[in-house]
């Protein structure tokens, strides 16, 4: 049995598509396609049922996907043991993060990493509602939790706030709530209910019972853009929206804390390329640290 025939039936198992499958190997789906067929033959049994939207894995398929998951991690850890495994920091690592982070605080700094190691490729992708690591939709995911199923690697990468901003404009015509109750008296900005995948993502819940939204927005950034506009109060995460000298803090005695976890397979704890981007954030978290709480430390 060829290994490399397993590692790509593994990418092809995990996208559910053999063309999403070449994109990440960088091959012809053509190829990949008669590989997947020789390691059937060489199995004498089907894998992967074909059709025109996508594979599905069939009950044989199944097992072999879990047999093939083992035999990964037991060539990564031989790889590793004999200092074979990616000595060059190269390739190709997905990051997937919240929008928040990714776009306010990621994008602008891992021109960094590249430029450190250039045959090294980025890939920076939002966290969608629903999000598998592992059928490796990202190889690094930025979470608001900490998983608790799977066979997964996390660590706290760094705590966070969020407190109420609105913009100076609005401020100046509507006035600024001294209290939460006479906030109620003013509209606000939050995020869409029935599309918050997360308990932790309810924000509103620890200010108010009732937060009745009159602006419903499901990305950070496009609240952030909204409060900017001067069409309410919102709550803010504190370190996008102390980039913005016009938002102003409204009852800063009212702080929201959160957490960044980052999160990878264990079957790839031993790449070189994947170690290089998880100590690279590490590294940015403790230079700029101070940027993500309130009251800001620093400056």
């Amino acid at each position: 049995m060829n290994w490399d025939d397993v590692r790509m039936f593994l990418a092809v198992a995990r996208s559910g598509q053999i063309l999403a499958a070449s994109r990440r190997l960088g091959i012809n789906h053509a190829t990949l396609g008669r590989r997947i067929t020789a390691l059937e033959e060489d199995l004498r049994t089907r894998l992967l049922i074909r059709r025109t939207n996508g594979c599905e894995l069939t009950a044989e398929g199944e097992v072999f996907f879990r047999a093939a998951e083992r035999m990964e991690t037991e060539m990564l850890a031989a790889q590793a043991s004999t200092g074979r495994i990616d000595t060059a920091i190269a390739g190709t690592v997905r990051i997937g993060a919240p929008d928040g982070f990714g776009v306010s605080f990621l994008a602008s700094r891992l021109g960094r990493l590249t430029r450190r190691h250039p045959e090294l490729k980025l890939q920076l992708v939002p966290v969608p509602r629903s999000f598998s690591l592992s059928q490796r939709e990202a190889d690094i995911a930025i979470t608001i939790e900490r998983p608790e199923q799977g066979r997964l690697v996390s660590s706290k990468l760094t705590d966070y706030t969020l407190g109420l901003y609105a913009s100076k404009t609005y401020l100046d015509q509507a006035g600024n709530p001294p209290t939460l109750e006479a906030l109620r008296e003013h509209p606000r900005i939050g995020y869409v209910e029935d599309l918050i995948f997360s308990p932790s993502l309810n924000f509103t819940g620890e200010v108010m019972r009732n937060w009745d939204a009159s602006f419903e927005i499901s990305s950070a950034i496009g609240q952030t853009e909204a409060v900017r506009s001067g069409a309410g109060i919102g709550i803010l995460h504190d370190y996008v929206a102390r980039q913005y000298p016009e938002l102003v803090r409204v009852l800063p005695e009212i702080v929201i804390r959160r957490s960044y976890w980052t999160t990878y397979h264990e079957t790839t704890r031993d790449l070189m390329r994947l170690r290089a981007v998880v100590e690279f954030l590490k590294e940015l978290v403790a230079e700029e640290g101070w940027v993500f709480t309130w009251p800001f430390s620093s400056s």
